[in-house]
């Protein structure tokens, strides 16, 4: 095939495929109930998915023995029999053992059932790994080393966290209200790409902290320029703020100007 001329990203083979997956209301098996396990229950449960914890009793961390006093999860007070992975439901399993050869034995069973597994500290044994992860309701990000540094991971993490605006959370929730708001105004597939171009440029076109303090209101008066394509400065949305009924402001697209 000829050059075209165009440049194209380089590939850097030995990554891990970076997906959010949706494990809600899907059933995690959690062998062990230490504290790895208990980070591990965490996410899962941050994920709402249906979490059974395979331990003793005995064996229960403080954390662990907390979901389950408090049913946030399922337990199973025993240890891991292979016939625990006969339930065809079940999404992933996650191993976080002191015990080697067992979790070698649970790896190997889960590869002959295809189930996607997670074998703590041992990253040879892993499907998928787990990264250092910042939230802020809607807003996740993950680090990821690849198994090589999870100490890394964590510092990075907090490094990326510090220089976020403290309401970015809050600024992707009204982004996310105003998505679903417009889908009801342009619900049809063709309108797609005008969609997300429009939302595109309302995301730039605003502040962190000024997109967190839209109202239901401002969403309203925002949709109103949808048909044209434009994004109102700040300062046209409070002469709309202030002139709700509309009288003599105006986008453009309508016959008249806003903020005039």
């Amino acid at each position: 095939m000829a050059e075209t001329g165009q440049k194209f990203p380089e590939v850097q083979g030995g990554g891990s495929l970076m997906i959010a997956w949706q494990v809600k209301g899907k059933k995690v098996l959690v062998v062990g109930g230490g504290e790895v396990a208990a980070g591990r229950i965490l996410h899962c449960l941050n994920a709402d998915a249906a979490v059974t914890v395979i331990a003793p009793s005995s064996r229960l961390n403080p954390e662990v023995a907390y979901r389950v006093a408090h049913h946030q999860v399922t337990h199973v007070d025993r240890n891991f029999l292979p016939t625990d992975l006969d339930d065809d439901a079940i999404s992933m399993v996650l191993v976080a053992v002191d015990d080697p050869a067992a979790s070698t034995q649970i790896w190997k069973l889960c590869k002959q059932r295809r189930i996607p597994a997670n074998i703590a500290d041992v990253p040879p044994e892993c499907d998928f790994y787990f990264g250092s992860v910042h939230r802020d309701g809607p807003l996740q990000i993950m680090v990821s080393t690849n198994g090589k540094g999870p100490r890394l991971a964590s510092l990075i993490r907090k490094f990326i966290a510090k220089q976020l605006p403290s309401d970015a959370g809050q600024a992707i929730e009204t982004v996310g209200q105003l998505r679903v708001r417009l889908r009801e105004v342009a619900p049809r597939p063709e309108e797609g790409p005008k969609r997300m171009a429009w939302m595109s440029k309302v995301s730039d076109a605003y502040p962190w902290d000024e997109m967190c303090g839209l109202s239901d209101e401002d969403i309203g008066h925002l949709l109103r320029f949808y048909p044209s394509g434009k994004v109102p400065s700040l300062d046209e949305l409070k002469a709309m703020r202030a002139n709700p009924a509309g009288k003599d402001v105006f986008d453009g697209s309508f016959g008249f100007s806003v903020g005039a």
